[in-house]
């Protein structure tokens, strides 16, 4: 009997089209796509006898619109297609359509090249976005809507970071948080653009490129009915997010390891990078249907592109530089390792004034250094006193020690919402003003006041090193660059190992750091055995009273040459 109720069922529909809810509507399960819609009214919106768009009603009477800008509606059709056609919804059923995504084949293939999506800020929405993604590496994600709750999430993702948004493999995206009724230029974006790196063709992505024009004061705009700020064409922020060892996989789909940002109020212009667009326009009979057409008449974008990013960004007149390192190795964000500011060390947590005091800043594990004049032209070094990658020109730095990755501040952690108390601190300063630093404070109990400075100049040390040019670099000089560091912070600790043996330090203690599996361990578990282990021999000679060893021993560690110990 149950067979023949649902044969029956499936027999309806040749003998009568009843309205019927879309099946995927405030279930338990991912909406991926809009709804169909029922009550269905066809509209012929030019008069020329063919359907060209439909209006029905989807979840609690929710209106929408399908126009088909590229004249392919068929009679009848229930919803447009997903090449060149454009939705509309009424999120709030006040008469206004308030989310709009528009698809667009830019090279007349017949494949889907651009998704556009202005969201409103209604339907109790803070934030409006105008976004657009690219589908560089034609893999067809674009960005991702909750069809049940209607709201964009452009960070929803599966386990970690396998975001639902296309920010893996090549890809781009220009947003701005605001509408575009706001804006005078709608061929200059906010983010303008987001660009996203696969250089070993595995479908992720190695290096993530963020460019913002910063809005700046146009009192004629305002005059004309617009926002007083205006994406003019000038680009202020420039930063690389870079998976330094490149071991990205299904699971850890981001692992950036280190940024670099540089900044400026006018860093270059880039009026000239223009980007031709087809298939934008529609029906001028559907302009009634948004609250502002303008993007439907745009036939060009202007921003940097893939292949003009890093000369563009390298030409800029820049005026500071910040770089962050993510010692605890835990981002997973798609864009860059959450960049520290340069402000207190020790207060903890978002708006609380300290280096995390960015909403996306990790509460602690992160390692950042600023440059506040560019005097070192955002380029880097390996510094000799702790075998790591620093920022040439930085006046000072703050790394807030999270040794066992347990604390990240926002963005799905196992202990998100949970903040530590405290953290251990260390700060690095440039007190000759050489560009490189040469002073290094310790809190490592969390009290707030450091209880040791080291100098390298009070030890007869140089500070000066090796400065590297990253204009001329390519990602794979950045991941030959973590091996050389990675390795040779290795070395150093196989030499302190010699070390510990030689004045009968228990080494046993350490064991669990001198097994490393991975390129990452070498790099982390090498810098803090090398650290217990200076620290054991210090408590020994103190308690000894021998400073001529003690002089040794900082000599040793601060250079990296450990075998100095041995003389």
């Amino acid at each position: 009997m149950k067979k023949i109720i649902l044969l029956a069922a499936l027999l309806l529909p040749a003998l009568a089209a009843p309205a019927q809810t879309y099946w995927n509507q405030r279930l338990k399960i991912i909406p991926f796509r809009a709804p169909v819609g029922e009550n269905p009214e066809f509209l012929d919106l030019n008069g020329d006898g063919r359907q060209d768009a439909v209006k029905s009603y989807i979840a609690d009477g929710i209106p929408i619109l399908w126009l088909d800008d590229d004249g392919n509606m068929k009679e009848g059709a229930l919803e447009g297609d997903t090449v060149n056609d454009c939705l509309l919804v009424d999120r709030d059923k006040d008469g206004a359509y308030d989310l709009i995504v528009k698809f667009a084949d830019l090279t007349g293939n017949g494949v889907t090249d651009l998704q556009l999506i202005i969201d409103y800020p209604k339907f109790g929405r803070k934030n409006p976005n105008f976004m657009y993604v690219f589908d560089d590496d034609k893999d067809g994600v674009f960005n991702y809507i909750n069809w049940s709750d209607l709201t964009l999430l452009c960070w929803e993702k599966n386990g970690l970071s396998d975001f639902y948004t296309d920010y893996s493999g090549n890809s781009t995206f220009l947003k701005t948080h605001r509408i575009p009724d706001v804006l005078e230029d709608l061929r200059f974006n906010w983010e303008n653009p987001f660009l996203f790196y696969d250089y070993d063709g595995d479908g992720l992505t190695e290096m993530a490129v963020r460019f913002c024009d910063n809005p700046l004061p146009d009192p004629e705009a305002e005059k004309a009915g617009y926002a007083l700020s205006q994406h003019q064409g000038w680009m202020g922020w420039f930063s690389m997010g870079i998976d330094m060892d490149n071991d990205n996989a299904a699971g850890n789909d981001f692992d950036f390891d280190m940024t670099l940002h540089y900044s400026a109020k006018k860093g270059f212009e880039y009026t000239d990078c223009v980007h031709p667009l087809r298939n934008m326009r529609g029906l001028p009979e559907a302009d009634r249907f948004f609250p502002d057409p303008r993007f439907r008449q745009l036939t060009e974008l202007i921003y940097p592109d893939r292949y003009q990013a890093f000369d563009k960004a390298f030409s800029g007149q820049w005026t500071s530089a910040r770089f962050t390192w993510d010692e605890d190795d835990d981002c997973g964000r798609w864009e860059r390792v959450e960049l520290y500011e340069d402000r207190n060390p020790f207060p903890i947590g978002a708006g609380k004034g300290g280096v995390d005091n960015h909403g996306q800043a990790d509460v602690s594990g992160d390692r950042g250094e600023w440059d506040t004049d560019f005097s070192g032209g955002g380029d880097i070094y390996v510094g000799r006193f702790d075998g790591r990658i620093h920022l040439y020109g930085a006046e000072r730095g703050v790394w807030r020690i999270d040794q066992n990755t347990l604390y990240y501040q926002g963005y799905n952690r196992t202990f998100q919402g949970t903040m530590p108390k405290s953290c251990a601190t260390v700060e690095y300063l440039d007190e000759n003003e050489n560009g490189f630093l040469d002073a290094v404070k310790y809190d490592l109990d969390g009290d707030k006041e450091y209880e040791f400075e080291v100098s390298l100049f009070e030890l007869g040390l140089d500070d000066k090193c090796e400065v590297l040019d990253v204009s001329k670099m390519k990602y794979k000089d950045y991941t030959k660059l973590f091996k050389k560091v990675a390795n040779g912070m290795w070395k150093r600790t196989q030499d302190a190992l010699k070390v510990a043996r030689a004045y009968d330090i228990p080494v046993l203690w350490y064991a669990k750091l001198l097994s490393p599996n991975t390129l990452r361990e070498r790099y982390h578990d090498g810098w803090w055995f090398q650290f217990y282990l200076y620290k054991d021999l210090e408590d020994k000679f103190v308690r000894e009273g021998d400073t001529a060893s003690l002089m040794r021993l900082n000599k040793a560690y601060y250079s990296g040459d450990w075998k100095l110990m041995l003389q």
